[in-house]
């Protein structure tokens, strides 16, 4: 193995090519990992292929094995998590369960408090749809309830937005947070406890900062100011998939819908462990709990309250669900080529590298996992390459640790919170939040990125606060 110093010193030199790469060259970012995992691995000494164990001597897997062994371990659960996240996220997005939700929290909290309701509604959309579909299917509600109020959409916008991004980089079923688990071998039930946990205070504070942020007014855009102006006078084309005479869904079945798979996955977590293991309870709570089998449960659930019952011929339902696979196949791509990342870089020995350079340095890990996943949200835009990059990097100092199930699971959640913050042009939801909101780039600098910096830094340190009072099992 090569001296530590030049390990580190290749270690690097990768991240900052994967960063050239993605960034000056907008070289497309499953193809860059896999070019720099191959580049790092020779460098640093792999064989370029595997040597098989002699004696005492183990095997040493070669470049490119190392990257299938990588990604594949990755994908065993991430590609099956992400594909039916999706639909589900896909068949409530097209059934019109949006204005519901919102509808509904409106009624309840009145119209003096349209900008909670909406933020709460925008919070619990954002679990099973991803941010940029999220927040362009609630853009008609954000109009239509700022028209009312004679108000800049902004008011509305901002704070939704920032919940949904806080939503979409931590809570599974999103690609980030499962793919980064994944590689880390993190719970995903913990993770979904403690991620929603978080996003409690995070949806608070996103409407009390914006509110703050939101004290002296923006001039909207052109473009935007005219689609606000004829917004009702036409029909529009912002809204998404339902039909002609074709209702939206009962908000209580869209709640209850969202809400089925989480609970599901918390039996798993809480409840199952309290029975002896071995017993008919402890495997079938187990079982109910597992991530895979709750959503197929919750998918199911949606095809009959939100498809066939309300009319969705079967043809129909199926391409729906096949509309999800496209965008989600691209993440999962993005999310195994991370795994393959970080497979390259335990076996050449950087990772360890970096576990001592760490231990050296006196920097807590989750702090360092935070700011590494911070950098490098902000250095190349996407939350997902951020998080499972970072994750990679991190794997053998998670392993040197030996830590247990819960600060695994609160470590994930503070990477996930790393890829929240410093959201700006490079990142393609700056744009979707900015040009829908009616805002300059100099605006969204001063709108938008802070509000995701404040969560982003807000979300850790709530993690680093249950990282510290819960014992270690």
């Amino acid at each position: 193995m090569l001296p530590l110093p030049i390990l580190i010193l290749i270690g690097r030199a990768g991240l900052g090519l994967l960063l050239l790469l993605i960034i000056r060259f907008k070289m497309q970012a499953f193809y860059a990992l896999i070019l720099v995992s191959i580049i790092v691995g020779i460098a640093a000494g792999l064989p370029l292929t595997t040597i098989p164990a002699d004696g005492d001597t183990p095997e040493q897997l070669g470049v490119i094995q190392a990257i299938i062994a990588g990604v594949g371990g990755t994908l065993g659960s991430v590609a099956v998590l992400v594909a039916l996240g999706s639909m589900l996220g896909k068949i409530i997005e097209l059934s019109g369960g949006a204005e519901s939700l919102a509808g509904r929290f409106t009624g309840w909290l009145g119209p003096k408090r349209v900008g909670i309701a909406l933020v709460i509604a925008a919070g619990i959309l954002a679990i099973p749809v991803f941010f940029d579909a999220g927040f362009i299917i609630l853009i008609p509600i954000v109009f239509a309830f700022s028209k009312v109020a004679g108000l800049n959409p902004i008011k509305f916008g901002l704070p939704v937005a920032g919940i949904m991004l806080a939503v979409h980089v931590a809570v599974p079923p999103h690609p980030g947070i499962v793919g980064g688990s994944a590689i880390l071998g993190a719970d995903i039930g913990w993770v979904t406890i403690f991620a929603l946990a978080i996003s409690v205070p995070l949806a608070v504070l996103s409407y009390l900062v914006a509110k703050w942020i939101n004290t002296r007014e923006f001039a909207m855009l052109a473009a935007t100011k005219e689609m606000y102006d004829n917004f009702g006078t036409e029909k529009s084309t912002l809204t998404g998939g339902l039909g002609e005479g074709e209702k939206a869904p009962g908000a209580g079945t869209v709640l209850g819908l969202i809400l089925l798979p989480l609970v599901l996955i918390m039996l798993g977590t809480a409840v199952a462990p309290l029975f002896e293991a071995g017993t008919f309870w402890n495997g079938f709570l187990s079982m109910v709990g597992q991530p895979i089998f709750a959503l197929m449960v919750a998918i199911a659930a949606a095809m009959y309250l939100l498809g066939v019952r309300r009319g969705w011929s079967a043809a129909h339902l199926g391409e729906v669900m096949e509309s999800a696979l496209p965008a989600a196949a691209v993440i999962i791509l993005v999310t195994g080529a991370g795994g393959a990342f970080g497979r390259v870089l335990t076996e050449t020995g950087i990772g360890g590298a970096v576990a001592e350079v760490l231990a050296s340095s006196g920097m807590p890990l989750l702090l360092a996992a935070f700011l590494i996943s911070l950098i490098m949200r902000a250095a190349q835009g996407s939350a997902t390459v951020a998080i499972a990059t970072t994750a990679g990097l991190l794997l053998p100092s998670v392993s040197a640790m030996g830590l247990d199930t819960v600060h695994t699971a609160l470590l994930a959640v503070a990477i996930g919170y790393g890829g929240l913050g410093l959201s700006h042009v490079n990142d393609s939801g700056f744009w979707v939040v900015t040009r829908y909101l009616g805002l300059s780039v100099k605006d969204g600098l001063r709108t938008w990125t802070p509000l995701t910096t404040v969560l982003g830094v807000s979300g850790f340190v709530l993690t680093w606060v249950l990282y510290a009072v819960i014992p270690v099992s």
